[in-house]
């Protein structure tokens, strides 16, 4: 009988073992076993974080929407080219239209040829006013992220240029005369860069803060009595956007800005940003209140809860504008909130 064949070596693939519905939750648990006192630790420093959250967001929502104009990209490439050939075919139905205006009459001619250059002349004064204002409004951008910057470092040379450069802004405001007065004198006196900076804040940015929150406390007003009386939605949403407008452009000018069209066009881009980035922090800023306010509100009128919830996003609108005009961040002052600007929309007497 011949001897029995040696059984030859093979190999054979491991499959990796997914693991069962027992260990995925026992898994699971364990993260969150372990997970636990992370989140517990994160939602203590919560609160703490949510000034610096709100001041990056004003510096990122400055930077994209002021200092950053998207001029390389390609959809600024296409609105140049664009742009560029509907001036040249205006230009060659210019030339066209004063020809023809010439041959047919020479008064004609001339006083098309008059009203143009009148015409041109206005239009660059709009232009330079326009480029102008610009400036302003990255100026003041800039002297924001400057005075946080200082006073982070505590850097007394930087505290001092950068105040005398927000003295000289507001160079032409009477109200501001002894107040800058003293803080010029104060660059010579004061060492600590970043006491001299809550100085500025407190005597300097303080009363424009004053007047912005009325401002603010006023367009409230008239969007919640407005929509309360309003016959139609329409005449609601108009007024609404309207008073938003306003409001963001009345707050840059109080600030020092004077936003032209294109500048006012950042200038809201910048306030969308800032709304976006700090909405996750502002859920929590009175929010029970605003709550209670509508619930309020609306057992006595529909159309008077509209009005309070008008008020809120007129609000709203108005702390971010607020936020991003600042010529200085919020460190000596605290940053305002809704129920700090407009009590009235939580009132229960209404």
């Amino acid at each position: 009988m011949p001897p029995a064949a040696k059984p030859r070596p093979q190999a054979f693939r491991l499959e990796k073992e997914e693991p069962g519905p027992a260990a995925a939750e026992a898994g699971h648990a364990g993260f969150a076993i372990e997970a636990l006192p992370d989140f517990v630790e994160a939602e203590a420093a919560a609160g703490g974080a949510e000034t610096n959250a709100a001041e990056a967001a004003v510096e990122t929502a400055q930077s994209r929407g002021i200092l950053k104009g998207g001029l390389l990209s390609w959809g600024g490439i296409f609105l140049s080219a664009v742009s560029g050939f509907i001036l040249l075919a205006l230009s060659n139905w210019f030339i066209g239209l004063i020809v023809d205006l010439f041959a047919r009459s020479q008064a004609l001619g001339m006083a098309a040829l008059v009203l143009a250059v009148i015409a041109g002349v206005a239009l660059l004064v709009l232009a330079f006013r326009e480029i102008f204002d610009i400036v302003r409004q990255s100026r003041i951008a800039h002297l924001h992220i400057a005075f946080a910057a200082a006073r982070a470092e505590d850097d007394r040379e930087a505290a001092r240029h950068h105040v005398a450069a927000l003295v000289a802004l507001y160079a032409k405001r009477p109200q501001l005369a002894h107040t800058r007065a003293d803080l010029l004198a104060l660059t010579r006196e004061i060492i600590d860069g970043r006491d001299l900076i809550d100085i500025t804040e407190r005597d300097l940015i303080a009363p424009l803060d004053k007047e912005v929150r009325r401002e603010i406390a006023d367009a409230a007003k008239r969007v919640s009595l407005v929509t309360a009386v309003a016959p139609r939605a329409i005449v609601d949403v108009l007024f609404v956007a309207g008073q938003a407008l306003h409001l963001v452009r009345r707050i840059a000018e109080i600030y020092g800005g004077r936003p032209g069209f294109f500048g006012f066009l950042k200038l809201m881009r910048s306030v969308g940003a800032h709304l976006a980035i700090t909405s996750g922090v502002a859920v929590g800023d009175s929010l029970l209140q605003q709550v209670l306010g509508h619930g309020i509100a609306a057992k006595l009128s529909a159309r008077l809860g509209e009005g309070v919830l008008n008020g809120l996003l007129t609000t709203r609108v108005g702390l971010s504008a607020m936020a991003v005009c600042r010529p200085m961040p919020f460190a000596a002052e605290p940053p305002p909130r809704i129920a700090d600007v407009a009590p009235f929309l939580f009132a229960s007497d209404k």
